[in-house]
């Protein structure tokens, strides 16, 4: 692939592998059953987090210094740009593929881009560095994983306000919710100022968390 692999995605059917290369400012696609590279698409400089919509049809690239979104159609490999906040890092698109979260590292905020116009329709002020992000499997909720508060903020979707925040460990990085979204685990990078141990948190949500 390029140089630096950095976020990886699977297209819904399995067939394709979408990896952002950092330092090469591409993106490699991946033929499942052959493992090789059948195209690498040019993006913005910096790509960081990478997601593809539920029909396999969009892949959505963060790229970190652009202070944008990249949008691949994978029927022809061509790119559009979306523009976001500050230092886009993590992206992820709801499950009925009319919006995608993207987690602005530098502005501390989710924008929220809506499909239909390619548009950002809202911006969620939530953590400090905010890094990872992920939507529950019923779209009611966006989890966003923020390094420089060493927490979690739970965005409710109707409203596209902060509903909770959950502290975790030191500079929580990743996040994923379960199939049946009741519960999410969160990676953190460490768990003292010095980085000597790592972990991984996990927490339930309900009307309180516990």
């Amino acid at each position: 692939m390029g140089s630096t692999p950095n976020g990886i995605a699977v297209s819904p059917d399995g067939t394709k592998v979408y990896v952002t290369n950092f330092h090469s400012v591409t993106v490699s696609v991946i033929d499942t059953a052959t493992n090789t590279v059948t195209s690498t698409v040019d993006v913005g400089s910096a790509p960081r987090g990478v997601a593809v919509n539920p029909d396999g049809t969009k892949v959505y690239v963060a790229n970190l210094y652009t202070g944008a979104v990249f949008v691949i159609d994978t029927a022809t490999n061509t790119v559009t740009d979306v523009g976001v906040g500050n230092g886009p890092y993590g992206v992820a698109v709801n499950p009925d593929g009319t919006k995608v979260y993207v987690a602005d590292e530098e502005s501390n905020t989710i924008s929220v881009i809506t499909t239909t116009t390619n548009k950002v329709m809202a911006t969620v002020p939530v953590g400090s560095v905010p890094r990872g992000v992920a939507v529950s499997p019923d779209g009611t909720k966006v989890y966003v994983a923020n390094e420089g508060s060493n927490n979690v903020s739970v965005i409710d979707t109707v409203t596209n306000g902060v509903m909770a925040t959950v502290n975790v460990g030191i500079n929580p990085h990743g996040v994923a919710v379960t199939p049946d979204g009741t519960k999410v685990y969160v990676a953190n990078y460490s768990t003292s100022p010095t980085g000597s141990r790592n972990h991984l948190a996990s927490f339930r949500f309900q009307n309180t968390f516990g």
